[in-house]
């Protein structure tokens, strides 16, 4: 096995599709199924099923998939280690944030890093936090700023940089910003328009409603908190926001209850070895909350 062939075969499982993968890998389909054939040849088994349009993982596939990740995360860091030997700060560094960090906490650090480290090639994405969680777990990504999950992975390092307090809002014109308090049986008489439900946000909100015993009336639901502000602000619904989002289009509601933090921070692969450029980041990053 060579890793060329290792990385056509995670591709062509992480995209299900060999043309995907050959865009994905700057190839041809035709070289990308002659990679994936070599490696087939070589291990004396089919790795994937074509069924139609579909390409799906073999029982063999499925086995390999995670040993061959993890040979070439190896390779990667084998080379990080000798490209950071000489001390300098460069190369490539993947990282994925939250929208919300990205838009709200983010920008000042970024731009301070970039200036700093400018022969640094940052490959940024912008994910929902389970999504970034996902790519740490998987190696596809070395550092991810996220709502940290409720309950964390062991393969997972965190460390928490912001605490986020939540509000419960409505628009100024709703019928509720009329009362001094409210029960969270009377809200949730109204719709709730709330991050999806497998956000870690949302299991949050589910937990505390469930302490009284109420499941949430979802309204609408959407992952950007800045379009939820924007319908809650228009009357279509309450929401739980950070206060620092609240503005004077939205009523903040004494409800009674606990308040809701949300933790803020940084995750990267306890296995992986941190390239120079992430070091430096981390170093940038706010003291632990």
């Amino acid at each position: 096995m060579d890793t060329a062939g290792l990385t056509a075969f995670v591709t062509v499982a992480d995209c299900h599709s060999f043309s995907q993968a050959a865009q994905q890998l700057f190839l041809t389909q035709s070289a990308v199924s002659k990679r994936i054939a070599l490696l087939e040849s070589q291990l004396d088994c089919r790795l994937f099923d074509r069924i139609g349009r579909q390409v799906i993982l073999t029982e063999p596939g499925r086995r390999l998939l995670p040993r061959a990740r993890e040979i070439l995360h190896a390779l990667e860091d084998a080379e990080q280690l000798i490209r950071d030997s000489t001390g300098e700060v460069r190369g490539r560094l993947t990282l994925a944030a939250s929208h919300h960090i990205s838009l709200h906490r983010l920008p000042p650090i970024l731009k301070q890093f970039i200036q700093r480290y400018p022969e640094v090639e940052l490959d940024l994405r912008f994910a929902a936090s389970e999504v970034a969680y996902e790519g740490v777990l998987k190696g596809d990504l070395e550092l991810a700023l996220i709502t940290l999950a409720p309950e964390a992975d062991e393969r997972i390092l965190s460390r928490t940089l912001w605490s986020d307090r939540l509000q419960y809002v409505v628009a100024t014109t709703h019928p509720l910003a009329l009362q001094d308090s409210v029960s969270l049986n009377e809200l949730n008489r109204y719709p709730a328009i709330l991050p999806g439900t497998e956000t870690f946000t949302h299991q949050r909100v589910r937990q505390q409603l469930a302490l009284q015993g109420l499941e949430p009336n979802l309204g609408m639901s959407t992952d950007y908190l800045d379009t939820i502000r924007m319908m809650v602000s228009i009357g279509l619904g309450w929401s739980l926001l950070p206060e620092t989002m609240i503005d004077h289009s939205l009523h903040r509601l004494e409800t009674g209850t606990e308040p809701v933090y949300r933790p803020l921070g940084c995750i990267h692969h306890r296995n992986r070895t941190l390239s120079n450029a992430a070091r430096e980041l981390l170093n940038m990053l706010p003291d632990d909350v």
